[in-house]
């Protein structure tokens, strides 16, 4: 069984029962996002909204195989992990398919936000309070042995006031341990690692070494865009960027921000994964900047985060405390709408 201390065989996997769904009191409505191993519906689970995420079955017995043991390891994740910043798990079922329920966030993706925003930016305040509330959710997924692997605006929701930032989609995580191989070249090239990458193509299901700094390297380009609003390593394709990065060691520029901001961003992905910080140590720089910013009252320093591999307070400063800019901005941009008037299905007559 896989754990915070090993792994699982798909046989033995065991959901407790406290997270089994009930299909029959599943309901879906309008889809809501898709990608390449599921898609996710709008529904309601026992008069509550939820995201209802549809594992794609796979054609072959290998392709089966594969998309069961990724839907086991999400599910095993979600269930252990909770924190403020990340999506709330609410359970799942594996028949009739595989289905991942969870709090339903209506506020977007941190992408359209961005995107709906343009040309302007966010304002620094409020940036660096999304920063912190990536950071704060990566701090919890690594200090369990968690690594997420495809950090990015897109895997990241705002709440429905959009003044919370949650991390969505453990699809792609993965148990760390010291011995353990990695499938390489995995999340979304852009925003990888360079050590992801390699000059040569790898094989299919190949495997190479890294470590969860992977991870802060992408916060690093997530970061950088939340200050710019643009699209990391523009008039590049992704394949262009992710080989720039790797064998070229570029990276977006640094120049006309903030000194403390420059470092944040040039130590987090720097091209030596061990010279890269944790994500308690980007927090503690991330609130030293903010107390430039913000009044002493507003910004309360917490001992949790001078403490190495913790889960931090939900109450701790955050987006949410820092958003009042953005108001006085006078901002346009509403939340999606969901409301209790679109038909519901359910589940058991959509699939």
């Amino acid at each position: 069984m896989e754990s915070c201390d090993g792994f699982f065989a798909l046989d033995e996997f065991r959901l407790d029962p406290k997270w089994l769904i009930d299909p029959k009191l599943l309901f879906v409505g309008p889809k809501i996002g898709e990608g390449a191993h599921a898609k996710v519906y709008e529904g309601k689970y026992k008069n509550q909204n939820v995201a209802v995420k549809v594992m794609h079955k796979g054609d072959t017995p290998e392709e089966v195989a594969k998309k069961e043991a990724r839907f086991m390891r999400e599910v095993a994740m979600l269930a252990r992990v909770q924190h403020k910043n990340l999506v709330k798990f609410i359970g799942a079922c594996k028949e009739p398919v595989m289905v991942v329920v969870t709090d339903l966030l209506p506020g977007g993706s941190l992408r359209k936000y961005l995107v709906n925003l343009r040309p302007r930016s966010l304002e620094p305040r409020v940036a660096v309070g999304f920063a912190l509330d990536i950071a704060r959710a990566m701090e919890c997924l690594h200090s369990h042995g968690i690594i997420h692997r495809d950090l990015k605006p897109e895997n990241l929701l705002l709440t429905a006031d959009q003044r919370t930032v949650k991390l969505v989609d453990l699809g792609l995580a993965r148990e760390e341990t010291l011995t353990e191989m990695m499938t390489a070249e995995t999340g979304t090239y852009r925003w990888m690692a360079p050590e992801l990458y390699s000059t040569v193509t790898l094989r299919h299901g190949e495997k190479k070494h890294y470590n969860h700094k992977v991870d802060v390297y992408s916060f690093a380009i997530v970061l950088w865009e939340l200050l710019h609003n643009r699209l990391p390593f523009e008039g590049m394709s992704n394949l262009q960027a992710a080989y720039a990065a790797a064998f070229k060691n570029t990276r977006p520029s640094a120049d006309n921000l903030p000194e403390e901001l420059a470092l944040i961003l040039t130590s987090c992905w720097k091209e030596d994964p061990n010279s890269r910080p944790n994500f308690t140590q980007i927090i503690q720089m991330l609130l030293d900047y903010l107390t430039m910013l913000l009044p002493p009252e507003r910004v309360v320093r917490s001992r949790a985060f001078s403490s190495e591999n913790v889960v931090l307070p939900p109450e701790s400063p955050g987006t949410s405390s820092l958003m009042a800019a953005r108001d006085e901005l006078g901002d346009t941009t509403k939340p999606d709408k969901f409301t209790d008037n679109k038909r519901y299905f359910c589940f058991g007559q959509c699939f």
